[in-house]
């Protein structure tokens, strides 16, 4: 959800007070998992051709 549609939806608001910002923690979450399975695996399939 974008700035401009929090402010057109002051619940929002109210619901991270309550509860956390739940899509910005998944989010970072996310991005953090992407970043160490990136680090962890290679997925570079150059080398796909000699498994052949």
């Amino acid at each position: 959800m974008s700035s401009a549609d929090r402010a057109d939806a002051p619940i929002y608001d109210s619901l991270v007070e309550e509860r956390g910002d739940v899509p910005a923690d998944v989010r970072r979450t996310a991005e953090e998992t992407l970043r160490e399975v990136g680090r962890t695996l290679d997925f570079d399939l150059q080398g796909a051709g000699a498994l052949r």
